[in-house]
């Protein structure tokens, strides 16, 4: 009974604990999308499948809407999981930030060399560089999902905790890099609201309605303004009000809890695998050998495999090495390359910021499709069989030396 309490007390979050087997099939739901996208697009189908994302409806496109739209409740929840996990969770103090959060920033900057190198002498393709600096949490979860108990817990957190830093990169990169000519008096509107909201937040009021309806004119406010209306999800998110409860921090009264569990399943289930089979079509019907060897595929697929992989498991190992972190409970150097290499899988933001760098080049786009797909399917594919194989840490046994 004691060693139960015992181990209660330092399991995971239950909260955390959900998130991960829900986003683990959620991230099966976008494989099974992405794939029905390809089909679709190389199908007699495909007409259809890009002209309806091309059809507009008030005022943008259904693209647009899903882009745009849909994915501002994405990055509403990316919001709510970095302030959670900063303030009441995994990251709360900074021992446990710092392993993920230098290999999330050597996961970053790795690929963007490596893209860079590939792709220095075009102009026209620079403004990818960002492209490969994503993780997709939910695919990699769901190809770790598949692997079952081979891969330690610890490595599951850590892995999850990097990519919510990784997201969090992602946000400050597409807000720093990807916005248009900005509109001052919309981004008054936008200032103006933001204020409203922190000051509901400051007054203790803790009605979400309240919240989520200013959050709808924050999202108009923030389209109009030039900035890309996702990172109003992201502002909302840290404005919404969380109670840290010590000893009990899956408490589920606080605001935040509430909308983040209300939320999670509509984003795993439908708005993820909804972006991924608009996004993932590329019809392969009169496309020739040049846009697999093109600079901008294999920057995206070099950085994606090899500079996630030399960013995120270097950074970690040396990290631990030097003694500034320890590694994962339980966790071998082996299975801790294994999940940098999952650490490729750049799927959805991927995607998200190429549709960001290059908006009116649909020949680009189809390129960044297809070294998003190469990069992502070969990081997952070794690091699945890595890990599939990879031997658990050895611990001393009791009375032998």
């Amino acid at each position: 009974m004691t060693n139960r309490k015992a181990d209660s007390r330092n399991r995971p979050l239950s909260v955390f604990r959900e998130f991960l087997e829900s986003e683990a099939s959620g991230g099966l739901l976008l494989m099974g999308a992405a794939a029905a996208a390809l089909a679709v697009a190389n199908s007699p189908l495909s007409d259809i499948y890009f002209r309806s994302l091309h059809a507009y409806f008030l005022g943008l496109s259904v693209g647009h809407w899903i882009n745009d739209g849909l994915m501002a409740v994405f990055f509403l929840l990316v919001g709510l999981e970095i302030k959670r996990e900063m303030l009441d969770g995994q990251l709360s103090t900074w021992p446990r930030r710092i392993l993920p959060g230098l290999a999330a920033a050597g996961g970053m900057l790795f690929p963007a060399l490596i893209y860079t190198a590939f792709n220095r002498g075009n102009p026209d393709t620079m403004s990818g560089w960002a492209i490969p600096t994503a993780t997709d949490i939910a695919f990699a979860l769901g190809v770790l999902s598949l692997l079952g108990p081979r891969v330690p817990t610890s490595l599951k957190i850590f892995l999850t905790a990097l990519a919510i830093i990784d997201d969090l990169g992602a946000v400050l990169i597409i807000a720093l890099f990807y916005t248009a000519d900005l509109s001052l008096p919309a981004l008054g509107g936008a200032a103006a609201i933001l204020t409203a909201l922190v000051l509901l937040n400051r007054s203790g009021v803790e009605r979400l309605w309240l919240y989520l309806i200013l959050g709808v004119g924050l999202w108009g406010a923030v389209l109009l303004s030039g900035i890309h209306a996702t990172l109003a999800g992201v502002v909302l998110a840290l404005t919404i009000p969380l109670r840290p409860a010590p000893g009990r921090p899956d408490d589920m009264q606080s605001p935040l809890h509430r909308l983040e569990h209300g939320i999670h399943g509509w984003v795993a289930f439908l708005i993820v695998p909804l972006f991924g089979f608009a996004n993932a079509g590329v019809s392969f019907a009169g496309m020739d050998g040049s846009i697999l060897t093109g600079s901008l595929p294999l920057g995206i697929a070099f950085g994606l495999f090899a500079g996630k992989m030399v960013g995120v498991f270097g950074t970690a190992w040396i990290t631990v090495r030097l003694g500034f972190a320890d590694m994962p409970a339980g966790a071998s150097t082996t299975q801790l390359f294994g999940v940098a290499l999952l650490c490729g899988i750049g799927f959805t933001m991927s995607l998200f910021i190429g549709a960001l760098a290059f908006p009116t080049a649909p020949e680009l786009g189809d390129a960044v499709k297809v070294g998003v797909f190469a990069g992502s399917l070969l990081s997952a594919t070794a690091g699945a069989l890595l890990l599939r194989y990879a031997q658990p840490e050895k611990r001393p046994v009791p009375g032998h030396s």
